[in-house]
């Protein structure tokens, strides 16, 4: 369908930064630039508000989210909150199978570069859709798709924020901290990989704080 290409187009886009925080998504200027009418332009833009992609403003229209703090700091308190308990109860259940694809995941990831030139200073597209498939499938053995679906969301909620801060920590071990939940959940060390995903996810946090209080520090 012709709105899901757009969607698909506008969503890379504010994740390649094209669009920064704050900026305005203004329906017109978007429809003639894609060449599809406002109410395709309309439509994809409300499905990026529903993924905390985009804000929808009383009688101002559309805009990427502004990088507030508290907006970011939610988004990973409900994540510490969830995910560590999903990933106890993953390490609980999950069968072979689950622990075949939790390395597979972590192969691919741990080979995926994170820069690669033409994307510039934030996270190759490549990279981020291996991250996501390494946290969820971290998170399948659980079992649960109510709870998976509850993964999917804060996950892309966080992940514009997450981009952004890309630049605040560079010299952050994270090929470490995912060999290390990577080695702890199939071994079914469920206190460690909990406690180390909630290690995981508060660096995160702190990045976040850190790129919403300070001018982003650009990669050399």
């Amino acid at each position: 369908m012709l709105s899901e290409q757009v969607h698909a187009h506008l969503r890379d886009a504010i994740m390649r930064g094209d669009h920064g925080p704050g900026d305005a998504l203004r329906p017109q200027d978007l429809a003639k630039a894609q060449g599809v009418s406002l109410a395709v332009v309309r439509e994809a833009l409300v499905r990026l508000v529903g993924e905390g992609l985009a804000d929808r403003l009383p009688n101002r229209g559309f805009a990427v989210p502004a990088f507030s703090d508290q907006r970011w700091q939610e988004t990973a308190e409900a994540r510490r909150t969830i995910e560590p308990v999903v990933l106890r109860m993953s390490v609980e259940r999950g069968d072979v199978d689950w622990e075949a694809r939790v390395r597979a995941a972590h192969h691919r990831l741990a080979r995926t570069p994170a820069y690669v030139p033409e994307e510039g200073e934030h996270y190759s597209g490549a990279w981020s859709d291996a991250h996501r498939v390494f946290h969820r499938t971290l998170l399948e053995g659980c079992g649960n798709p109510v709870l998976l679906q509850t993964f999917d969301r804060l996950w892309t909620a966080g992940e514009l924020a997450r981009r952004w801060s890309a630049r605040r920590r560079p010299d952050r071990d994270a090929v470490g901290e995912h060999r290390r939940l990577e080695v702890a959940a199939p071994a079914r060390d469920a206190d460690t990989a909990a406690e180390m995903l909630a290690r995981h996810l508060d660096m995160t946090a702190a990045a976040l704080t850190e790129c919403a209080h300070h001018e982003p520090v650009q990669e050399t």
